[in-house]
């Protein structure tokens, strides 16, 4: 990189970043670094933006955060956690927002503004924990999905049939969808059902929470097990509040929006972090206050009724998943459909509808038989949320800044970047190591293709 282009880079950030936007209003922004795709780009408002971040991080996942974060780490610790954790992840999110751009160049994949700043190897790396912590995620969606199709029948019959059969249903389901709705820009016309499904579900949930807290006098919130279990469960609740909050997936999401996309994609984060925190975290709170140590990796087996109540919630998860899930996997598929299919024809024309039809059909049969195999939710998300997702939201962004902005960066910037670098990477090895211990342990317990 040549002088002139290094003190370029420098502007990424603050007054740089806007004149870049400018330069982009005004058509003189440089499109030949990496642009070729075959979803959509530059299509979407800040508000459709935000609305999918809000309803796809209060997704069904919710339901399993009462246990993995609050039970492990109790009122006091838990409270601290989430919001320390949370500010942390919006700050993230918030700098690495500015780096779409970097030398008058945009950049519409979070592996390709890695390698550009840093070289092969980063592109590589960043493809893998991308790419890891989004197949983890959508095999966590399936069983996610699974689960509460089983909890529906569990409602009717005494011995449901095997969570298998509904881990098949949900994968169809989702491959379905994604096949009609290929793209993150398309699901523009989904979002406000997704909407109406999220808020309803999260309503009917916390009205039975505050009715059977109110009529639980005997719970207790001890946090069991030893000292050396207690402390890597704490590091696996922080691994999840990392989930509850990120995707590792912003550049992507970003390339939807209209200009100016730095300005627009902050917009759509402060939605995320300000009325859609205030209900996935509601609910995990209210979780843990209702059933203590006692609280579910999945909240809706704790519930008392009535069974119509129940199985509403349980049925809305299912539908409202086959929309949100469809953020966290179109990276993957935006890969694939770019390699496979003839980009410069309409997605559903001709030999792309087949090769659309064959790609989805590959990928969700793969993923669901895996999540079939595998039925352990919770490991999914610590994991996910651990060797991947931590540096993906953490230490990645601070990299870009120590790379771009290095030079002209005041000391204390400097001293805070590096040490965003040192500590997460620290986080990433502690929480990885509880996941895995938690891993083998359900192993030791389950069978492949249990009925969990």
């Amino acid at each position: 990189m040549s002088k002139q282009d290094q003190e370029l880079a420098m502007d990424v950030e603050g007054r740089g970043t806007l004149n870049i936007e400018q330069s982009e209003e005004k058509g003189t922004q440089n499109y030949d670094s990496g642009l070729a795709t075959a979803h959509t780009i530059d299509s979407d408002s800040w508000k459709q933006v935000g609305l999918m971040l809000v309803t796809s991080f209060n997704c069904g996942w919710i339901l399993s955060f009462s246990n993995l974060i609050m039970w492990p780490l109790g009122w006091t610790w838990g409270i601290i956690c989430l919001l320390l954790v949370g500010l942390y992840t919006a700050y993230a999110n918030w700098l690495l927002a500015a780096f779409h751009f970097v030398d008058n160049r945009r950049f519409i994949r979070y592996r390709d503004l890695m390698g550009y700043v840093y070289g092969k190897g980063m592109y590589h790396i960043t493809w893998v924990f991308q790419f890891l912590t989004l197949l983890l995620g959508n095999m966590g969606f399936i069983l996610l999905g699974g689960k509460a199709l089983k909890e529906i029948n569990s409602e009717f019959s005494d011995s449901p049939l095997r969570l298998q059969y509904y881990i098949v249903i949900t994968g169809a389901a989702y491959f379905f969808y994604s096949f009609s709705i290929p793209t993150m820009s398309a699901m523009k016309n989904w979002l406000g059902v997704s909407a109406g499904l999220t808020f309803t579900y999260i309503i009917f949930l916390l009205f039975v929470l505050e009715k059977d807290g109110k009529s639980n006098s005997n719970r207790d919130f001890d946090i069991s097990g030893s000292q050396v279990s207690k402390v890597f469960n704490s590091f696996g609740a922080i691994s999840a509040i990392v989930v509850a909050n990120t995707s590792g997936l912003l550049p992507e999401i970003q390339s939807t929006l209209r200009k100016p996309a730095v300005k627009n994609m902050r917009k759509a984060l402060y939605l995320q972090y300000t009325v859609g925190v205030v209900f996935y975290y509601g609910v995990l709170v209210m979780g843990y206050w209702a059933y203590g140590s006692a609280v579910s990796a999945y909240l809706p087996e704790n519930l008392s009724g009535p069974k119509w109540i129940n199985v509403l919630i349980n049925a809305i998860v299912f539908f409202q998943s086959i929309v949100s899930q469809h953020m966290f996997v179109a990276p993957i598929l935006e890969a694939l459909d770019t390699k496979f299919l003839e980009i410069d024809m309409a997605m559903h024309s001709g030999e792309n509808l087949k090769r659309l039809f064959l790609l989805r059909a590959f990928f969700f049969t793969g993923n669901t038989f895996v999540a079939a195999a595998f039925p352990f939710m919770g490991d999914f998300v610590n994991f996910l949320g651990s060797f991947s997702l931590i540096p993906l939201t953490f230490m990645f962004p601070s990299m870009l800044f120590i790379k771009v902005k290095g030079r002209t960066a005041s000391i204390e910037k400097k001293a805070w970047h590096w040490f965003n670098i040192v500590f997460s990477f620290l986080l990433t090895i502690a929480t990885t190591i509880s996941a895995v211990r938690l891993i083998v342990d359900n192993i030791q317990k389950y069978h492949f293709f249990a009925d969990a």
